[in-house]
């Protein structure tokens, strides 16, 4: 039998970062650690859509898919508390950005670039890196992208730890940060 949760969500945790911080992984262990739903934006996008996020990359560009992911989010964000997991490029979007700050608690799931690049290139299905150099892409975007995940309500350190203890350190510093509530004892 499951433990108990011991915190429970007052507003959505959106967890940004780069593709490969483990915003999925994270994401799903964090909701089943506080008893919460679990969202992915890039899932809900595709069901939206009827078709995978590379396809509508390839199909109609990366401004297109950015319109309807922040069309997704609010969605998402009308409903109840959840531990929602975005895209990469979600927190770009300023219109989304602050979507999320005002409607979610928003934490970046930090991580480095050998991280990243050891996470993203054991598959192939990134669009944003279909690139004559990958590496060199990853890079570029990681420079530009961290000044504006620094924005982010939380900042957790996304290592080389199990998904398991990265959703604990996420809790702690929820709780800690009092974008948790205690659950009572039955």
């Amino acid at each position: 039998m499951p433990a108990r949760p011991t915190h429970r969500l007052v507003r959505t945790v959106a967890l940004i970062g780069m593709m490969g911080a483990g915003k999925t992984a994270i994401g799903r262990q964090l909701a089943k650690r506080l008893g919460a739903p679990f969202l992915d934006a890039d899932k809900e996008i595709e069901k939206a859509a009827g078709c995978t996020v590379a396809e509508i990359f390839a199909e109609h560009g990366e401004a297109h898919f950015r319109d309807g992911e922040r069309r997704v989010i609010a969605r998402l964000l009308d409903g109840p508390p959840a531990v929602l997991a975005t895209g990469g490029g979600a927190y770009m979007n300023a219109q989304t950005r602050a979507l999320l700050s005002e409607r979610a608690t928003t934490v970046w799931l930090k991580a480095d670039f050998e991280t990243l690049w050891k996470r993203v290139s054991k598959r192939g299905h990134r669009p944003l890196l279909k690139t004559e150099d990958p590496q060199g892409t990853l890079r570029r975007l990681l420079a530009e992208r961290e000044p504006v995940y620094a924005e982010a309500d939380l900042i957790v350190d996304s290592g080389e730890q199990t998904k398991e203890a990265m959703a604990r350190k996420v809790e702690d510093a929820l709780a800690a940060s009092e974008a948790l509530e205690e659950t009572p004892a039955p």
